[in-house]
């Protein structure tokens, strides 16, 4: 008599979802060795695709049949037992060398004869047919969805993929704490383990865990395009039709302040207030500059800040201390060196009011600029696809200039947009320039260090301390009211005059939607 092992198998993958589960096989198959007399020895279930070799259970019931501990095979139908070449191969083989004698389906006749043989091959051959097919049917179906800027896979944190109208859209749940933690970590005060905290008490955790997202995680959110409105699919950039929850330019801050603040810090085994600690670094060896106390014999406690003088490549030759105090003063008068006067704020404003109503012309020249830059960029992306088409571009050259230049297109349509909505913004930007300056004045009257220390960080950088002096580079066009000599600072008019002059002169440069506007 012959023995039978029994083998059942289902696949969780989208091909197979017609096939009855494996407890309905089973049933199946029990009821037909029943009424066929067949002696079942073992069954065999597995769950996993028959796509590729090296499924574990099929392989360890082909080598108990090799043992001859059974000479048959009952299964559903012949695509249960392969769906690939070399698996379907094996079978046919082992009949060929009588290690099988029987194979027995419900649905399919087979006999060991070289008729039923070259049935069954067929039979493999349509199954292999059947799933080859159907991937490249799958495989058109993303491509298609990639033209209409759908992605393809399961919606990043902050969406969810909707199954009625297969979309990924906005999860209301989590879309707005995701755009908080973006935001956050972009303005660059915070390292990838202090915004895993942050998004861990906005809860935001690992979906099967409950705990704190891992940093690579984080990390994998922090540098996905598909924030701002692309996606990345096998290397490449896609324009994508979701709605974006951040725009370009915050996400190079994220990506800037990922390659400044990224790595995570050793905590310090003491933190000492220092009111101008981490405001500076050392002018001749860029390291940090730090402070500590020192209490005189008197009993009077005196706080110095020095270079830490930690580079190992460069000597650092900064010995001299600079007093707390001597610091304030320093800070106070570059503060005093961005100020600008009541009397210049006054006529700063009222030329404001001219420049609204001359920019109009300007305006519109601008913006049919960018329109022209993002069309040429179309142009060259079209291009580039026809070269890469032609054999021209190997595929990664091909991808690496292509995601390049969709960067580029989605920063300048970006920047259209945001000018067609705000309109003349930077007159905007100059009337709070203007109130800011003028507001410096007073942050030095009153002596709010710690609000000059923060209005500094905002207009200047590259702040060095050396041979005791603090120096700093202001942005345009705070550097202008900075390098302006102490005689034309009088408020007299004559002077005021003369120096709001040169001021919209140069003013003029650092803004080219400025060179028409003016006249000095």
């Amino acid at each position: 008599m012959i023995k039978y092992f029994i083998y059942c198998r289902k696949s969780s993958e989208d091909e197979e979802r017609q096939i009855l589960s494996i407890e309905a096989q089973l049933a199946e198959l029990r009821e037909f060795a029943k009424q066929n007399g067949l002696f079942i020895v073992r069954e065999y279930t597995e769950s996993k695709t028959a796509k590729e070799p090296g499924r574990e259970i099929f392989n360890q019931m082909l080598s108990e049949i090799e043992k001859g501990n059974a000479e048959g095979i009952l299964a559903w139908n012949p695509d249960r037992l392969a769906r690939n070449s070399v698996d379907g191969g094996k079978i046919i083989y082992l009949v060929d060398n009588e290690k099988i004698r029987s194979l027995k389906f419900p649905t399919f006749w087979f006999e060991p004869t070289p008729q039923g043989k070259f049935m069954l091959s067929v039979a493999f051959g349509q199954a292999k047919y059947y799933t080859d097919n159907l991937r490249e049917n799958i495989l058109r179906g993303i491509r298609q969805k990639i033209r209409r800027g759908e992605l393809s896979a399961k919606a990043p944190l902050g969406y969810f993929n909707e199954p009625r109208l297969r979309t990924i859209e906005p999860d209301r749940k989590t879309f707005n704490k995701v755009k908080e933690v973006l935001r956050a970590f972009a303005t660059g005060n915070y390292t990838l383990t202090a915004i895993q905290s942050k998004m861990f008490s906005l809860g935001l955790v690992g979906s099967r865990s409950g705990k704190k997202m891992p940093l690579s995680s984080v990390e994998h959110i922090l540098k996905n395009s598909f924030y701002y409105g692309h996606f990345l699919y096998r290397g490449e950039i896609h324009q994508g039709s979701h709605k974006p929850m951040i725009t370009k330019k915050l996400f190079d801050e994220i990506q800037q302040a990922l390659k400044d603040n990224g790595k995570p810090r050793k905590k310090r085994k003491e933190k000492k207030e220092f009111l101008f600690l981490n405001f500076a670094r050392c002018g001749e060896c860029g390291y940090c500059v730090t402070a500590d106390r020192k209490i005189k014999k008197s009993g009077r406690e005196y706080v110095y800040y020095f270079c830490t003088r930690k580079s190992k490549i460069q000597k650092c030759g900064q010995n001299r201390f600079l007093r707390e105090e001597n610091f304030a003063k320093q800070v106070k008068e570059n503060v005093q060196k961005v100020s600008l006067p009541d009397v210049w704020r006054n006529r700063f404003l009222d030329k404001l009011k001219v420049w609204e109503s001359e920019n109009r012309q300007t305006s519109d020249l601008f913006a049919q600029n960018l329109k022209k830059e993002i069309s040429a960029i179309k142009t060259k992306l079209e291009r580039l696809t026809d070269a890469y088409l032609a054999e021209a571009f190997e595929l990664a050259e091909y991808q690496q200039t292509k995601n390049a230049l969709m960067a580029e297109k989605k920063t300048k349509e970006e920047k259209l947009s945001d000018f067609e909505r705000k309109g003349n913004h930077w007159l905007e930007l100059t009337r709070n320039w203007i109130l800011e300056a003028n507001q410096a004045k007073n942050l030095a009257l009153q002596e709010n260090f710690s609000e000059m220390k923060n209005f500094l960080k905002k207009i200047g950088s590259n702040r060095r301390l050396a041979a005791g002096r603090l120096e700093i580079d202001f942005k345009k066009p705070f550097n202008l009211l900075a390098n302006l000599p102490a005689e034309a600072r009088a408020e007299g008019e004559g002077e005021a005059e003369h120096s709001s002059n040169s001021l919209w002169w140069t003013h003029r440069e650092s803004n080219p939607a400025l060179i028409d506007a003016i006249d000095p």
